[in-house]
Order: structure tokens, then sequence, then C-alpha cells
């Protein structure tokens, strides 16, 4: 009776935490939460109602705390739950949130760690994390992206440092300052003003320029475009590969049952 009980129960508690509505009140929390820090760097208007707010950020924490015994206690074994690196970055943020530091001199960092409590978001929604996923996949050719791009910008700032480094503005001075100068570039932030400047002394020095936005803008900036795109799609296959996997399964148990059905009608008719 006792284990009916307790795999009622047991059910009972995974239904809850697969269920939509779960998800969509964590996701619902969440926003609420970080709707109220933003309220609460507001001094003046919220400090009428500190009280209030004392007491919703412990019901988030006990909210919190629910939700991830309702996790735990949903996986058959608790080891499992810890096999998830999602699981295991849940349960760091709820027990970071619960250490008592409020009236430490580790006040200013126990609110900070609050702060971190919205990322849960990641978790709370699966579409969240299934994009976090594949942008994790995705780092390996970023960073060699990253690399390629280094390179384009180092041989750049060193031919911008050593032909423009006599410009009044000084943005060429030196190899690092020809870096940022570069990044400025790359980030639109009145670049042709550093283009005019050079072109006053140097009249060719707009293909110099104009290179580097093709190269390093344009280009590259679709590089990282293709290497996302290519993850989801990598992702969507594999979405398709498991439904058709889940279809080849279910289609292989009502063959079973059509056979053992046929071996019953059989034995009855004889």
């Amino acid at each position: 009776m006792n284990r009916m009980k307790n795999s009622k129960m047991m059910l009972t508690i995974k239904e809850i935490r697969d269920a939509s509505w779960f998800s969509n009140l964590t996701t619902a929390i969440i926003i609420l939460y970080a709707s109220v820090l933003g309220f609460k760097t507001l001094d003046e208007a919220a400090q009428p109602y500190g009280n209030i707010l004392y007491i919703f950020d412990w019901v988030i924490t006990i909210y919190f705390v629910i939700e991830i015994a309702i996790k735990m206690i949903a996986e058959e074994r608790l080891r499992d739950f810890f096999k998830n690196g999602w699981n295991n970055f849940d349960f760091i943020i709820v027990a970071i949130t619960l250490v008592p530091l409020e009236n430490s001199s580790f006040a200013a960092i126990a609110r900070l760690m609050r702060v971190f409590r919205i990322l849960r978001l990641f978790t709370a929604r699966p579409e969240l994390k299934r994009i976090i996923d594949m942008l994790i996949k995705a780092v390996p050719s970023i960073i060699d992206i990253v690399i390629l791009m280094f390179i384009i910008f180092y041989i750049y700032a060193i031919i911008g440092s050593f032909v423009f480094q006599d410009l009044p503005s000084g943005l060429w001075s030196n190899f690092l300052t020809a870096m940022l100068t570069l990044f400025r570039i790359l980030t639109f932030e009145d670049w042709t003003d550093v283009m005019y400047e050079a072109m006053e002394v140097y009249p060719w020095a707009w293909a110099y320029f104009v290179s580097f936005v093709i190269i390093a803008a344009f280009v590259f900036f679709n590089l990282f475009v293709a290497v996302i795109i290519g993850e989801m799609q990598k992702l969507q296959e594999e979405d398709m590969k498991q439904e058709i996997h889940e279809e080849h399964e279910k289609i292989d148990q009502l063959l079973k049952e059509v056979q053992e059905l046929k071996a019953l009608i059989k034995e009855r008719e004889k």
C-alpha cells in the first residue's frame, strides 16, 4: 500500500516537473523578480516598500527552494539530478542565495548574488536552454573565427601605426592605440572621421579603411552568422532524428501488440 502511495506521489511530482504550467510559473516569477530588482535601484521610490520587498524576496527564495526540491525528488536517484549541467547551475545559484550574508561584511556580495537568480530564466525555458546549448556547441568554431579576426586586426594595426603615426589626433600613435582605433572603426563609431583625417595627408588611405571594414565588419560578421545558423540546422536535424526514432519505436510497439493479438486469436480459435 505504501509503495503504491509512493509511486503515485513520485508520478505526480514528475508530472509537475514536466508540466508546461510549472515552467511558465517559474518564468513569470523570475521576470517579476527581475522587475523588483530594478525597482529596488530607485531608492526614493522603493524606500516606502522596504518591508514588502523584503518579504517578497523571501517568498521568491522559498519558491526556488521548493522548485529545486521537486526537480531533485522527481529523479529516480539523486545523483542523476547532478549529472545534468543545467541542474547543477540551478542548484548552485539557489544554494548561494541561501547563504546568510545580508548582515555581514559581504552584504554587497550577497545582493550581487541575488541578481544571478535572473539567469535561471535560461533553465526555466526549454527554448532558451536549447539556444544556449547551441551557442556552446558553436564556441570552437567561433574561437577559430576570433583568432583569424585577431590576425587581421594585428596586421592592420601594425600598418596603421606605421603609416598614420604622425596624425594630429594620436589615434595611431602606437600599436595598442591603433588596435582600439580599429575596434572603433569596426563598431562604425564615427569611423569616417578617422578615415577623412588620414585622407587629408594620404589620399589613398580610403583603400586601407574600406578594405578593413569589408573584411572585418562584413565578412567576419557573416561568418559568425553562418556558424550559428549551421549549429541551428544541426540541432533541428537532431530533433528530426529523435522524432523519427520515437515514431519507429511507437510503430515497433504497435507491431508487437498486433502480433500478440494475432497469437491470442489463434490460440482461442484452437
